[in-house]
C-alpha cells in the first residue's frame, strides 16, 4: 500500500489543462467528471494522470481539501448543488387518484353491475307506444303514470353504489401509496453518511452530499455517490450490483481508485472525494436509462420500470410476489431506498430468487376463487329459474302471445331478473377480502412503527405470526451493546476491575494505550454525554469504544495518540472481518523499522503469541503450556461470566531487515507479543428474559447465533433464558457444527442437519456462512409435520444471505449496516429483541383479524345468497332488492373489514402455538359459528318473508307487480336482516369460541364508530330512503321487533359456543394453504424465478435451445463416460466427468454469452472456484440467471461448499423437470455418493 507520502507522489511533467470555464468557476465540468467515472482501473488512472495529475489535482479543481473537506458554508454547498446536481434520484411519479379510480373500475362484478344498471336506466326511459297494456301480463296499471318518473331510480341507485365502492377502493389505494411514500422518505431521511466538513467528521443525510465532499467509507457501507479514493486501508468493494462480477474488487490508489454508487464496502475503510451525485452517478445514469423520470411511452415503461425497479440490487423485492393483486398499489412502490440502492440494473432482471407468495395470501386467493365460483353458479341458476318461470307462466300457463308492443315490457322483466342475478353474485363475491387484508396489514404496519418495527415488505408482517423459530444475534439484540471493559489480565496479574495506572509498568501501559488508540477505526470514539449525568456516548464500533473507554479509565487520552499518528500515517491496516476475527495495524517508525499492533478474539490471537509482557514490562517467552494455563485460569472464567475476551498484542520488525511482504498476512501477524487480555461485558437487556419467556410460551424456539466464544455465549444464553439448567440442549461452536453436518466429502447433508437443529440452542464462533446454513437447514427440514418458519436478526454485511434466506429478516436500525437493511424485511429501529415479540403479536393479530372478518363475511354471504335465491324462485322477486344488497354488501364488506381488521392485538395472542403454514383459514369452530348463525338468520328471514304479513298484520309484499311501490313487509325483512348483521359483527370479534364477545370492545374506537354509524345510516335509509332503496317507513314497534330479532344473534351465539366443536365431526375446514401436490412442478424448484405465462410464451424458443443444449451435454457425458470407463448410469445422472466439465462450461459459456451479451461470463474455472471457496455476501448475484435455468445450486449452496472441491454448476439441472413435467426421481443416496466429490448433485438433496 505504501503510506500517504508514496501515494501522493506529485507526477512530474503533467500538462495541467485548465479550461477557462464558467461552470460556477470550478476547474472541471459535470460532463468531464461523468466521463471520468465511466472508466475503470487502468484507464481511469491514465485519465486522472493525464488531466488532473493525481487525486489531489481533482480536489484542487473541485476546491476542496483532502484532509479538511469542504468549508460547510451553506452558499458554497448550494452552489455545488446547482452546478453538479443534488444527490437525489427523482422517484417514479405516483399514480394519480383518477388512475386508481380507473383501476378500481376494472373489477368484473362492478362492470357487470354497471352494464345492468345502464340497461335498466335505458329501458326505464323508453316509453312503449300505446297498445293494449293489459295484453302484456301482470303490470300493475295503477302505477302506470308514475312509472316513467320512478323507473330510473333503481338503475341510478345501482350506479351510485358502484361509484361509492369505486371511490372507497381508490381512496384506500391512494392513502396506502401515500403511506408508503412517507415511509420511504422517512427511511431516506434517516440514512446518513459520514463526511468531513471544516475538518470535523459529521454525519449528514445522503441527499445533502455534494460534489467535492470528502466522505469516509467503511466496512458495510452502501456508497451513496461516485468518488475517487484519496486514502484507503485494505479496501475491498463488492461491485456485483453494477457489473455482475461476484469477486470483490480491491481498491488502491495505484491500481483502481474509482468507487461507484450503489456498491458495497466489504472490507476496510478509506476516504473518498465525491465526484458525481444523483442522476450523474453511475446508479443515476442507469436509472435515467430505465426512464425513472420519463413519461414517454408511459404504459410500457411503467410495466418495465416496475419490474426493474423492484428487482433492485439485492432484492428489496418490494413486490415479493407478482400475484399480490389484492395489494395492488402498495406493491408497485419502488424499493424503499430509491435514493442510493437504485441499482435497478437490467442485468438484475433475472437475478431475483422467487420468494413464495405469502402464506395468507395464498390461502385467501384460493378461498376467494372458490367462493366466487359458488356465487357465479348460484346467480346463473337464479337468473335461469326466474326467466323460465316467467316465460312458462306468461306464455304457456296464461296462453299469451308475444306481441310486438309488449317487447319492451318483457325486456324490462328480463333486465330485472338479470339485475337480481347480478346482485346475488355481488353479495356472494367477498370483494371485501382483499380490502380487509390490505387494511389489516397497512394498519399493522403503521402501528408497528410505534413498536419500533419499520416494515419494508407488507407480507413480512403476517409471516411473522407463523414464525416457529427465531435465530437471533447476541450483541445488541439480546444485550445492550453498551460494552465496557470490566476485567483485565495485564503483566501477569488478573484484575477483577480496571487497575490504577500506577499498578501497571510504564512500558506496558504505553504499548497498551498506543495499541488501542491506533489499532481501531478512527471513526470509533467516545463523546461526552448528551444530557448532564448521562452515560458517555459511544460512536462507531462498540467493542472498540469499550477499549477506548478503558484507555480513559487508565487516565490517558487516546485522542492525543491519534493526533500524533493521524490516519494517513498508518502504513497498512488489516481491517476486521468475519474470517480474520482480528484487526491489525502497521506503523512505520522514523528509523525505518515497523511495528504492528493486533487485537482480536483471545483464542485466535493468543495462538499467534510467542512472547508475553511480564510483571516488569519486559517480554518473556510464552509457551503453549503457558497459553493453556491462561486459557484455563483467565479466559474461561471470564467467558463463563458472560464476558467477551479480547487479546491485545504487538510485534516489531527491526530496521535492518528487508521490508516484509505485506500482502502475506499469515507471515506478518504471527510471532506476536501479548500485551493484555481484557474481558468486555455487554449486559443483557433487562427486558429480554421476559420476552424470550413469552416466545417460548408462544411455541417459538429462540436460538442464539453469535461470533463469540462458546462459554460467553452459554453464559449469556442462561441469563436470557434461552437455556435452562438441567435441559439437554446443544451448544455448538461453528467448527463442530460444520463437522457434524458434513459427510466425508465435506458436503452438507440435510439428514445430518435434521439430527442437530431441533436441540440446538446456541451456535457460537459461527461464521455468516454457518448462519445461512443453519437457517436454510431449518427451513428445508421435513422432520416436523409443519414446515418451520424462521425469523433471523442480523446487523453485519455478511448476514445478508441469512437475512434473505429467512422467511422474515430483521435488520438492526442502529447497529445494522446498509447492506443488512437492504436484505431485510423489517428494520428494528431500537435494535431490541422485545420488538421482535411485538412483531409476532402483530403478525398473529393480522391473521386473526382476517379470520374474524371471514367469519362475519361468510355468514352474511350464505344468508344473503340463499335468501335471494329461494326468494326469487318462490316469489319471482328477490326479497332484498339490488340497492339493498349493495348496501348490505357495503356494510359487510368495506365497513366490516375496517372494523374487524383494526382490532388491536392482546397479550393472549402469545398464549397459543403458531398456526403453521397449512392451517386452514376457517377452522372448525369458525365453520360452526358461520353455519349456526346462518341457520338462525335464515329461519328469521323466511319466517318474516312468508308469515310476516300475518305477524305484523300488514299487506303482503310478495308477488308485487313490476313497478309496485315498496312494501312495509319487505322493508321489515330488509331491516331485520341488517340488524342481525350488525349484532353478528360483535359476535365475529371472537373466533376461538370465547364466550365474552364484548371483551375489550371499547379499546377499538374504529369498531364502535362503524357499528354506530351503520345503525344511524340504516335508520336514515329505512325512514327516508323511499323508492330508491325500496323502503317504506316503519313504526317504532316494527323497529323494536327488528332490533330484538337482531339481538337474538348474540344469545344464539352463546348457545352455539356451548356446543363442543369436537362433536361436530361433519364440519369441514376451508381455506387451506396450497398443498404440496397442488403446486405445479416448476414452483417446487425452490428459487426458480417466478414466470408469468406471457413471459413463458416468449421463452419457448429459449427453452428449446436449452433442451437441445441439455441433450448435447448428456450425449457428451455418455461419450465421456464410455471413454473414461465409468458406468453409463453415472453419466445419465447428469454428473459430467471432470474432462467433460471443462468442455461443458465452454459450450455453456459460449451459449450464455451469445444469449446475453455483456453479462458476466464466468470464463474460467478459477473464477467460479474462487467464488465457491470464498463465499461472501449476496450469493444470488454470483451467476447470471438465464431464464429457466435452475441455479438453485449456485444460489443455495455456495456457502456450504466451502470444503468441497467445487464443480461448476451444470446448467439447468432441473430443466427437464421445469418445462416438461418430468419428476426428477434420482436415487439421491446413491448418486450423492457415486458422484464426483464436488458434485453439484448434493445440492439437489437440499433443494428438492
Amino acid at each position: 500500500m505504501g503510506d500517504m507520502a508514496n501515494n501522493s507522489v506529485a507526477y512530474s511533467g503533467v500538462k495541467y489543462t485548465v479550461k477557462d470555464s464558467n461552470h460556477g468557476d470550478f476547474g472541471v465540468t459535470v460532463e468531464e467528471l461523468r466521463d471520468l467515472m465511466e472508466l475503470r482501473a487502468a484507464d481511469a488512472l491514465h485519465k486522472i494522470q493525464e488531466c488532473y495529475g493525481d487525486v489531489h489535482g481533482i480536489c484542487t479543481r473541485l476546491k476542496t481539501s483532502p484532509n479538511e473537506g469542504l468549508s460547510g458554508n451553506p452558499a458554497d454547498i448550494e452552489r455545488r448543488a446547482t452546478v453538479f446536481g443534488k444527490n437525489f434520484i427523482p422517484p417514479k411519479k405516483p399514480k394519480t387518484f383518477l388512475q386508481l379510480v380507473w383501476e378500481a373500475l376494472q373489477d368484473v362484478t362492478l362492470i357487470i353491475l354497471e352494464i345492468a344498471a345502464i340497461v335498466s336506466l335505458g329501458l326505464s326511459f323508453y316509453q312503449p307506444p300505446g297498445g293494449n297494456e293489459a295484453l302484456c301480463g301482470t303490470v300493475s296499471v295503477g302505477e302506470e303514470e308514475e312509472e316513467g318518473e320512478t323507473g330510473w331510480i333503481e338503475g341510478a341507485a345501482i350506479l351510485l353504489s358502484v361509484v361509492c365502492v369505486v371511490l372507497v377502493t381508490a381512496f384506500n389505494d391512494w392513502s396506502k401509496e401515500k403511506q408508503f411514500r412517507g415511509l420511504q422518505s422517512r427511511i431516506e431521511q434517516e440514512q446518513k453518511f459520514t463526511v468531513i466538513r471544516g475538518g470535523q467528521v459529521i454525519q449528514i443525510p445522503i441527499a445533502d452530499i455534494v460534489v467535492g465532499d470528502i466522505a469516509q467509507v467503511k466496512y458495510g457501507d452502501l456508497l451513496p455517490a461516485d468518488g475517487v479514493l484519496i486514502q484507503g486501508n485494505d479496501l475491498k468493494i463488492d461491485e456485483s450490483s453494477l457489473t455482475g462480477e461476484s469477486d470483490h474488487v480491491k481498491k488502491t490508489l495505484d491500481r483502481d481508485p474509482m468507487l461507484l454508487s450503489g456498491t458495497h464496502v466489504m472490507e476496510g475503510s478509506g476516504r473518498v472525494v465525491v465526484t458525481a451525485v444523483g442522476i450523474n452517478s453511475q446508479t443515476g445514469i442507469i436509472f435515467t436509462l430505465l426512464g425513472a423520470g420519463a413519461d414517454d411511452d408511459e404504459e410500457k415503461k411503467e410495466k418495465e420500470k416496475k419490474d426493474k425497479k423492484s428487482k433492485k440490487q439485492d432484492g428489496a423485492i418490494e413486490n415479493r410476489n407478482k400475484a399480490k393483486a389484492q395489494d395492488g398499489a402498495a406493491m408497485e412502490m419502488q424499493p424503499l431506498k430509491s435514493e442510493d440502492g437504485a441499482d435497478g440494473d437490467d442485468k438484475k432482471r433475472n437475478n431475483m430468487p422467487k420468494k413464495e407468495k405469502s402464506v395468507l395470501q395464498g390461502k385467501l386467493t384460493k378461498l376467494a376463487v372458490q367462493i366466487g365460483k359458488a356465487g357465479l353458479l348460484m346467480s346463473a341458476v337464479t337468473v335461469i329459474i326466474l326467466v323460465l318461470y316467467f316465460v312458462i307462466d306468461t306464455f304457456w300457463v296464461q296462453k299469451r302471445l308475444w306481441l310486438a308492443e309488449c317487447t319492451p315490457i318483457y325486456i324490462q322483466y328480463f333486465v330485472k331478473f338479470f339485475i337480481i342475478g347480478v346482485t346475488v353474485l355481488v353479495v356472494a363475491v367477498p370483494e371485501g377480502l382483499p380490502l380487509a387484508v390490505t387494511i389489516s396489514l397497512a394498519y399493522s404496519v403503521k402501528k408497528m412503527m410505534k413498536d419500533n418495527n419499520l416494515v419494508r415488505h407488507l407480507d413480512a408482517c403476517e409471516t411473522m405470526g407463523n414464525a416457529t423459530a427465531i435465530c437471533s444475534d447476541k450483541t445488541g439484540t439480546l444485550t445492550m451493546n453498551r460494552m465496557t471493559v470490566v476485567q483485565a489480565y495485564i503483566s501477569e496479574k488478573h484484575y477483577k476491575k480496571i487497575p490504577e495506572p500506577q499498578a501497571i509498568p510504564e512500558k506496558t501501559l504505553s504499548y497498551l494505550v498506543t495499541g488501542i488508540s491506533v489499532n481501531s477505526a478512527y471513526t470509533s470514539k467516545i463523546l461526552p454525554p448528551e444530557k448532564e449525568g448521562g452515560l458517555p456516548r459511544h460512536v462507531g464500533n462498540k467493542t472498540e469504544c469499550a477499549l477506548l473507554g478503558m484507555v480513559l479509565d487508565l487516565k490517558r487520552d487516546y485522542q492525543d495518540v491519534r493526533n500524533e499518528i493521524p490516519e494517513e500515517a498508518l502504513y497498512k491496516v488489516y481491517t476486521f472481518n468475519s474470517v480474520r476475527k482480528s484487526m491489525s495495524t502497521v506503523l512505520k517508525n522514523s528509523d525505518g523499522s515497523f511495528r504492528i499492533f493486533s487485537k482480536g478474539a483471545s483464542e485466535i490471537v493468543l495462538k499467534k503469541c510467542f512472547k508475553i509482557l511480564s510483571a516488569n514490562g519486559e517480554p518473556k517467552v510464552f509457551r503453549p503450556r503457558d497459553r493453556d494455563d491462561i486459557v484455563k485460569t483467565v479466559i474461561e472464567p471470564m467467558a463463563s461470566e458472560g464476558l467477551r475476551t479480547i487479546c491485545l498484542a504487538f510485534r516489531d520488525f527491526p530496521a535492518g531487515e528487508p521490508e516484509p511482504e505485506w500482502d502475506n498476512e499469515n507471515d506478518i501477524v504471527t510471532g506476536l507479543t501479548c500485551i493484555a487480555v481484557v474481558g468486555i461485558e455487554d449486559p443483557v437487556r433487562p427486558e429480554v428474559p421476559d420476552a424470550i419467556k413469552k416466545c417460548q410460551r408462544a411455541g417459538i424456539t429462540v436460538r442464539m447465533v453469535t461470533g463469540d466464544n462458546i462459554n460467553t455465549a452459554r453464559a449469556i444464553a442462561l441469563k436470557c433464558g434461552i437455556l435452562h439448567p438441567g435441559e439437554d440442549f446443544l451448544c455448538l461452536e461453528g467448527k463442530e457444527f460444520n463437522r457434524r453436518i458434513r459427510n466425508e466429502k465435506g458436503e452438507i447433508e440435510q439428514e445430518r442437519i435434521d439430527k442437530i437443529w431441533p436441540k440446538l440452542r446456541v451456535l457460537a464462533r459461527s461464521s455468516p456462512t454457518d448462519k445461512h446454513t443453519l437457517v436454510k437447514g431449518i427451513i428445508d427440514s421435513t422432520v416436523s409435520e409443519q414446515r418451520q418458519v424462521v425469523a433471523v436478526t442480523g446487523d453485519g454485511t455478511n448476514d445478508g444471505p441469512a437475512l434473505k434466506k429467512a422467511d422474515v429478516g430483521f435488520a438492526m436500525g442502529i447497529a445494522g449496516t446498509d447492506v443488512a437493511k437492504e436484505a431485510s424485511d423489517i428494520i428494528l429501529t431500537d435494535d431490541n429483541f422485545t420488538s421482535i415479540v411485538k412483531a409476532v403479536m402483530w403478525g398473529r393479530n393480522v391473521y386473526d383479524s382476517i379470520s374474524k372478518f371471514l367469519q362475519f363475511q361468510l355468514t352474511v354471504n350464505v344468508v344473503a345468497v340463499i335468501v335471494a335465491f329461494t326468494g326469487a324462485c318462490i316469489t319471482q322477486d328477490s326479497p332484498l332488492k339490488a340497492v339493498q344488497m349493495l348496501w348490505v354488501n357495503l356494510i359487510m364488506d368495506t365497513l366490516a373489514s375496517l372494523a374487524l381488521a383494526t382490532e388491536p392485538p392482546t397479550e393472549s395472542l402469545l398464549l397459543r402455538k403458531p398456526y403453521g403454514r397449512n392451517k386452514p383459514l376457517i377452522s372448525r369452530t369458525m365453520m360452526k359459528n358461520i353455519l349456526g348463525h346462518a341457520f338462525y338468520q335464515l329461519v328469521v328471514v323466511f319466517t318474516l318473508l312468508f308469515a310476516g304479513e300475518k305477524i305484523f298484520d300488514i299487506d303482503s309484499g310478495r308477488n308485487a307487480p313490476l313497478h309496485a311501490p315498496p312494501s312495509e313487509h319487505y322493508t321489515i325483512v330488509f331491516n331485520t336482516f341488517v340488524m342481525m348483521q350488525l349484532f353478528n359483527e360483535i359476535n365475529a370479534r371472537k373466533i376461538h369460541g370465547e364466550r365474552n364477545v364484548f371483551e375489550g370492545i371499547f379499546n377499538n374506537a374504529i369498531f364502535c364508530t362503524i357499528v354506530l354509524g351503520t345503525f344511524i345510516v340504516q335508520i336514515v335509509i329505512v325512514q327516508f330512503g323511499g323508492k330508491p332503496f325500496s323502503c317504506s317507513e316503519l313504526t317504532i314497534e316494527q323497529w323494536l321487533w327488528s332490533i330484538f330479532l337482531g339481538m337474538g344473534t348474540l344469545l344464539w351465539g352463546q348457545l352455539i359456543s356451548t356446543v363442543p366443536t369436537s362433536h361436530l365431526k361433519f364440519l369441514k375446514e376451508a381455506g387451506h394453504g396450497t398443498q404440496k401436490d397442488e403446486i405445479p412442478e416448476e414452483e417446487l424448484a425452490e428459487d426458480v424465478e417466478e414466470i408469468d405465462h406471457a413471459e413463458r410464451e416468449l421463452r419457448r424458443g429459449q427453452i428449446l435451445w436449452f433442451r437441445g443444449l441439455n441433450r448435447i451435454q448428456t450425449q457428451m457425458d455418455v461419450v465421456n463416460a464410455f471413454q473414461s470407463g465409468t458406468s453409463i448410469q453415472g453419466a445419465l445422472r447428469r454428473q459430467p466427468s471432470i474432462a467433460s466439465q471443462h468442455h461443458d462450461i465452454r459450450v455453456v459459456n459460449a451459449f450464455r454469452s451469445s444469449l446475453y451479451e455483456g453479462l458476466e461470463k464466468p470464463e474460467t474455472r478459477s473464477s467460479i472456484h474462487n467464488f465457491m471457496t470464498h463465499p461472501e455476501f449476496r450469493i444470488e448475484d454470483s451467476e447470471t440467471h438465464i431464464p429457466l435455468i435452475d441455479d438453485t445450486d449456485a444460489e443455495d449452496d455456495a456457502p456450504t461448499k466451502r470444503n468441497s472441491s467445487p464443480a461448476p454448476p451444470s446448467p439447468n439441472k432441473n430443466n427437464n423437470a421445469v418445462d416438461s413435467g418430468i419428476h426428477l426421481t434420482t436415487d439421491l443416496k446413491k448418486s450423492a455418493t457415486s458422484s464426483s466429490p464436488g458434485s453439484p448433485l448434493h445440492s439437489l438433496e437440499t433443494s428438492l
